[in-house]
């Protein structure tokens, strides 16, 4: 993976309170409304997003063979008071060559971004320079915070730290290793808590969410699922 993946993921205009859930469409069919698949410039072969049938409910399919791309949902939520994150996901394999500290190593069998709209008032003196630097370089498009929730191949669960590429994305290992590989993982989140630990200050509003499965520099392959995801309540199943 490379810097403009990090651009491509951003949401665009916040629309919807929650994301159109994979189980209510029809396998074999397109993806839900509101989402939209996200190539990634000067990656050749991109992850090819599906929705299948799992037991009876449809789930989002991802396969990745070398390649890199996302799908992404934009939002507006007030993480304050729907801040409890909800999904599941399976991998059918994690990738072995996958290195969370390292720009050749950041690919995941399985990521899900929270994307905020963060104001430079919230952010430090030095970050607000660093920030105003990526602006210039790249910019509009540069996220001013998110999380970035994975299915890491080593690192224990609970691990934060920045993306290898830049400190507006903060990386955090949701589920590790291969004990649970090819079994559905149903995990949650408190985004708001996750937030504070990350970036240390109040929290801005969520803009969007992405999913995505990169391989494209490990040059491995591998095929993951992701159930329906939800925002609630503190506390309360979606």
């Amino acid at each position: 993976m490379h810097w403009l993946w990090l651009l491509t993921l951003l949401p665009v205009l916040a629309l919807a309170a929650q994301p159109v859930r994979f189980s209510s469409v029809a396998p074999g069919t397109a993806v839900p409304a509101g989402w939209s698949v996200q190539p990634i410039p000067k990656v050749e072969r991109q992850t090819r997003f599906d929705l299948v049938d799992d037991s009876g409910i449809t789930v989002l399919r991802a396969r990745a063979d070398n390649a890199a791309a996302s799908l992404r949902y934009a939002l507006s939520i007030d993480p304050l008071v729907e801040g409890q994150l909800h999904w599941r996901w399976k991998t059918e394999r994690v990738l072995d060559k996958a290195d969370l500290t390292s720009k050749s190593g950041d690919d995941y069998s399985a990521r899900l971004y929270v994307f905020f709209d963060r104001k430079p008032a919230q952010m430090s003196f030095g970050e607000r320079i660093a920030y105003k630097l990526g602006r210039a370089r790249y910019g509009d498009q540069l996220p001013p915070a998110a999380l970035c929730y994975v299915w890491d191949n080593k690192q224990p669960v609970g691990t934060i730290r920045d993306n290898a590429y830049t400190g507006f994305v903060k990386m955090i290992v949701a589920t590790s290793g291969t004990a649970r590989q090819g079994q559905w993982v149903s995990l949650q989140r408190d985004v708001a808590a996750d937030y504070k630990r990350a970036f240390g200050s109040a929290d801005p509003r969520i803009t969007g969410i992405a999913v995505a499965v990169d391989t494209d520099n490990t040059g491995e392959s591998t095929v993951s699922f992701f159930g329906d995801i939800r925002f609630a309540v503190t506390g309360a199943t979606p």
